[in-house]
């Protein structure tokens, strides 16, 4: 059988999602990479993990939220892959976390008792700006990595799920200003993931775009709204992606490799 890799953040990895194989990373059995695999007739190694960053697929060994790490995801690449995909970025512009604090601000009894010092911290849009105009050089160099080490592969940048919905709802409590600004963040993550996969040819899976009209809220909503599970046990996560969504970007994924 052909052998696909699967590289990248929460929204690769899918926490909340039963099964879920690997608890420290949020990694689900029915991601969408393994719904890809089993429909196409891959092997899959899927060394997904929630919270990672480029660093940490590239070169670096992941810090995990309830202790211990994991190495480069890059390191479970063999030359003989014939597909990897890749969702990440995400952590590196500080999107999610800028959308908990968003989120906190408004209705902050909804979280962990635990994480107010943490999602109560102030937002800071300069950050994630200059996060943003480095993502695209950094998406460049890891779909280099990857060719590296599987100079056969087809690579595959699967964006992220739009979450911010076109207007506020209960299930995305936040202020107009921040839905503004969280919004445009989520477009700006998905032309860095554009303009890496132009620059690099890798291919690009554009999730962002059907997943539109399925942003929290929604009536068939593609992400999770703001909720929390046990996120050191692979429970779910607030703003991820659920099962309908996964089950639509495996289908994206599908469509392009068919």
């Amino acid at each position: 059988m052909p052998l696909s890799v699967a590289l990248g953040s929460s929204f690769a990895a899918g926490p909340g999602i039963e099964p879920i194989l690997h608890p420290a990373c949020g990694r689900s059995g029915r991601n969408y990479a393994h719904l890809v695999a089993e429909r196409l007739g891959y092997d899959l190694v899927d060394v997904s993990s929630g919270g990672a960053t480029v660093a940490d697929v590239l070169d670096q060994s992941q810090a995990l939220l309830p202790g211990g790490t994991v190495p480069p995801q890059l390191d479970a690449v063999p030359a003989d892959a014939e597909l990897v995909t890749v969702t990440v970025g995400g952590n590196d512009i500080g999107y999610l976390l800028t959308l908990l604090r968003c989120s906190f601000q408004v209705a902050p009894e909804a979280a962990p008792a635990d994480a107010a010092a943490f999602f109560g911290t102030p937002v800071d849009p300069a950050a994630v700006d200059a996060a943003l105009d480095r993502l695209p050089g950094e998406l460049a160099r890891l779909v280099a990595a990857v060719r590296a080490r599987a100079p056969r592969a087809r690579v595959l940048l699967v964006d992220y799920l739009t979450v911010v919905p076109a207007q506020l709802t209960p299930a995305f409590p936040m202020s107009e200003e921040h839905r503004q600004l969280c919004a445009g963040i989520g477009r700006r993550l998905e032309a860095a993931t554009a303009a890496a996969a132009a620059e690099t040819g890798a291919e690009l899976v554009a999730v962002s775009a059907p997943s539109r009209d399925h942003a929290v809220g929604a009536p068939e909503p593609w992400v999770t709204g703001w909720e929390f599970g046990d996120l050191r046990t692979g429970g779910v996560a607030p703003y991820h992606p659920n099962a309908a969504g996964m089950r639509a970007a495996a289908d994206a994924v599908a469509a392009v490799l068919r």
